[in-house]
């Protein structure tokens, strides 16, 4: 039987995917989390086979817990769930150690699938973020100045992005206000840039957000 820890901020998500989960053979749901803070105490405390994650929540968000989660147990396996497939993100999350990344649009036997792979050690991408990444790599394929960040770097990207204040950021990443500004100024000598709204034009201009929610 394969445990599954289910997590995601929306309580209908999490109902109906705990329910279809269920209904499946050899897997279980042995617990839920409302958030990336709750997740990683909880799925110490339960050994999870898989934890299925929500990428975009508030406060800690899915990058962190993912990140937590992997320094306690790198044994765990950790699939990603997200309405947002494009961007610096996937690629953020398999540098962690993240073995999946599933879209919320995909149907429920492409996650079961997704589950049985991890299970056995391989990597689960879905056709769309496993499109983009191998992009990058291709000549002509105009590859993504995002690509060069660290991954600390590439986290306070996606904080930025979401609007988070430099507090805030201090907060999700566990760091010091002086290592943020740090982290920031370096990214933006990498990418060439000058400022935050410099930021959001190069984010749009390589579909890392949508320029039609600024």
């Amino acid at each position: 039987m394969i445990n599954v820890f289910l997590v995601d901020d929306h309580e209908l998500v999490r109902a109906g995917i705990e329910a279809l989960l269920n209904n499946a053979d050899d897997i279980t749901v042995i617990g839920v989390a409302k958030s990336g803070e709750e997740a990683v105490d909880a799925v110490a405390a339960l050994s999870a086979d898989v934890v299925l994650m929500d990428v975009n929540m508030p406060g800690m968000g899915g990058v962190e817990a993912c990140r937590r989660i992997l320094q306690q147990d790198a044994e765990v396996k950790i699939i990603a769930v997200s309405v947002r497939n494009k961007g610096p993100i996937p690629y953020q999350l398999l540098k962690l150690g993240v073995l999946g990344f599933v879209s919320k649009g995909s149907p429920v036997n492409e996650m079961i699938y997704a589950i049985g792979k991890v299970m056995e050690g391989q990597r689960y991408l879905c056709s769309e973020v496993a499109n983009n990444l191998a992009l990058q790599g291709l000549p002509g394929s105009g590859r993504s100045p995002f690509a060069m960040l660290s991954q600390r770097e590439s986290e306070v990207v996606t904080l930025i992005l979401q609007g988070k204040t430099i507090k805030e950021m201090s907060k999700n990443m566990i760091l010091s206000d002086k290592t943020i500004n740090t982290y920031r100024y370096r990214l933006y000598s990498k990418l060439r840039i000058k400022n935050d709204v410099e930021l959001i034009r190069l984010a749009i201009k390589f579909g890392h957000i949508d320029g039609a929610m600024i």
